[in-house]
């Protein structure tokens, strides 16, 4: 459940999703200009745009949310400007990010397994 009234900023650009507190902390404070322990949800993409993770602050100390879609990728919103490093949304927005398949991309196809 997201807080009510949080501030949601998604990044524009993909990154690195091996990347852990401190590299996206550090990314928020240098792409987007916000400190990380601000209260503000902080969502990032992965390349392939199938996985994302979400960074914030609970009070006591960072955390770090990753989510990985089984099939599709994330719906992800386009900036309005063409120099922005992010997209404010609203709660609700996010719900639908965390939520959404984007049905229109094609589904990736898993290895064939090997038996033996």
């Amino acid at each position: 459940m997201i807080p009510r009234g949080v501030e949601v900023f998604v990044g524009v650009e993909s990154i690195d999703l091996r990347w852990g507190f401190e590299r996206l902390a550090g990314l928020v404070a240098e792409r987007l200009g916000r400190p990380a322990r601000s209260g503000a949800l902080f969502v990032f993409r992965g390349r392939r745009g199938h996985a994302i993770k979400v960074l914030f602050f609970d009070g006591s100390g960072l955390c770090l949310f990753y989510k990985r879609l089984d099939r599709g990728t994330f719906r992800w919103p386009e900036a309005l400007a063409p120099d922005a490093t992010s997209i404010s949304v609203d709660e609700r927005a996010l719900e639908a990010l965390l939520d959404g398949i984007d049905v229109d991309a094609p589904a990736r196809r898993l290895p064939k397994s090997r038996t033996h």
